[in-house]
């Protein structure tokens, strides 16, 4: 049999005669306008094993690239935990591994590039963390890293790409690396996202993240992409010892006559709605059905703006920004993020308390100003919506305050991963201010069931301190 395996735009190809054998095979198709059978680029790894276990010769003109050894010019001393990470993905050479904010799995990929011995391209969601992976990679690899991404087109053995890069060129250099590194591969399923690993051939892959779950359950389809979940450690096993110990202080407080008002008369509008319209958000598709009725009449109409109303007083709550500015005063001297849930109560934070305010609307150079600043003590605070979440290194910030978010579990534990980076004699604290008997509340007492929550711990000439106490 003279059978061709070719890659083209993200599609395996296969000329050959032998139809009945490659008809057998799962995930290949007959195309009958190109007159070749096509499999999915990601199949690639699958189907080659398949073919020589059954005996096909073929010529594989998909595969561009080869073993390469990338020298180290600085030694890794592994952790125990990394060293057992990099076993278990090593078992099959694919996987997701699940370590928390700063436990080192950047270290960690480092290390396995360095075994794996492939060409490498290396996806981060935001240009910040392609420059950090660059920094790292070249601080311990003897090798160019290319960038991809931000207006640079660098491809290199070893490569580093934002998301939206990657995706560009996945048609066209989806079989120029053997291994693929998802960095927060928690973005992986999304809608367009999954396309840059279903694009690639390469044959292994690693996941980094700290919350594989997801809002929409698609956890399953990430590990089709990227490989099953081969090693998992969680906060609490780490505070103390590789990550900074921590408590999580939950302030409940009492909005203010006018504001309480104003929320129950909002609510009262928009649940009645709900009620009359029977809708379920317990339902998979609750929420889609809710958005489709307030769009067909009024009184729908009246009931979305309530909803937002009643959304926007639970978490903006001025008695929120009075404890704020207790905390503040609290912690003269610590670093502190406060994060929210939306870019017009950061800046409502910054106007008020003259406070610089990161978002995704900062351009790069003042963004790097901030976090330089902040490093460096000259901004003891930063106010953030989202754009902290994830990935950004600030190791010297210890205090977190939540004035408000979502009620992701990823969100929290990303929250908690900004401040958990280990100094000596730091102790970690995360606020979180929660408007009471509000929809606020009850999210946040499901939230609470994670075992970050189990894990909070002091350091013991602290123990007696009142963290919540609010001068």
């Amino acid at each position: 049999m003279n059978l061709s395996l070719q890659f083209d735009k993200g599609t395996l190809l296969l000329y050959g005669t032998e139809e009945s054998k490659l008809a057998q095979l799962e995930s290949v198709v007959w195309d009958e306008r190109t007159h070749c059978y096509r499999a999915p680029a990601a199949d690639y790894r699958r189907l080659v094993t398949t073919l020589c276990e059954q005996k096909i010769h073929f010529q594989d003109h998909a595969r561009k690239f080869s073993v390469e050894t990338f020298p180290m010019k600085k030694k890794i001393n592994p952790r125990s935990y990394q060293q057992e990470a990099a076993e278990a993905w090593m078992t099959e050479q694919r996987g997701v591994v699940t370590l928390p904010t700063g436990a080192g799995k950047t270290i960690l990929a480092v290390m396995l590039i360095a075994k794996t011995g492939r060409p490498t391209l290396i996806h981060v969601p935001t240009i910040d963390l392609m420059r950090q992976w660059k920094e790292v990679l070249s601080e311990y690899l003897d090798t160019p890293i290319g960038l991809l991404g931000g207006g640079i087109n660098d491809i290199q053995s070893i490569t580093v790409a934002t998301y939206d890069s990657a995706l560009i060129h996945v048609p066209y250099k989806g079989n120029q690396f053997g291994l693929l590194v998802f960095d927060e591969c928690h973005h992986l399923p999304g809608e367009q996202y999954q396309f840059t690993a279903l694009g690639s051939i390469a044959p292994f892959r690693l996941g980094l993240t700290a919350t594989p779950e997801r809002a929409d359950g698609k956890e399953a389809h990430l590990y089709k992409l990227c490989g099953s979940l081969c090693y998992e450690v969680h906060i609490d096993e780490l505070s103390g010892r590789t990550l900074a110990p921590y408590l999580v202080e939950t302030i409940e407080v009492e909005m203010y006559q006018d504001e309480r008002e104003q929320y129950e008369k909002a609510r009262e509008t928009y649940t009645n709605f709900l009620r009359k319209s029977r809708i379920n958000f317990q339902h998979q598709n609750g929420w889609s059905i809710f958005l489709r009725r307030t769009s067909e009449s009024s009184e729908g109409r009246e009931a979305f703006k309530a909803y937002l109303l009643q959304k926007k007083l639970s978490q903006a709550s001025g008695v929120k920004i009075d404890c704020l500015w207790g905390l503040i005063k609290q912690h003269q001297g610590d670093r502190m993020l406060v994060f929210t849930q939306d870019n017009e109560m950061a800046y409502h934070i910054g106007r008020s308390f003259m406070l610089p305010v990161l978002t995704h609307h900062t351009k790069l150079p003042e963004r790097e100003a901030f976090l330089k600043a902040f490093r460096t003590g000259e901004y003891p605070i930063l106010v953030t919506s989202k754009v902290l979440n994830e990935g950004v290194d600030v190791p010297d910030a210890n205090i977190g305050v939540i004035v408000s978010g979502s009620g992701s579990i990823r969100e929290h534990v990303q929250r908690l991963g900004r401040i958990l980076r280990s100094r000596p004699g730091k102790q970690a604290v995360l606020y979180e201010l929660v408007s009471g008997d509000t929809g606020e509340y009850f999210t946040n007492q499901r939230r609470r069931k994670h075992r970050a929550y189990e894990g909070t711990t002091v350091l013991p000439n602290q123990s007696g301190q009142n963290y919540s106490q609010i001068n």
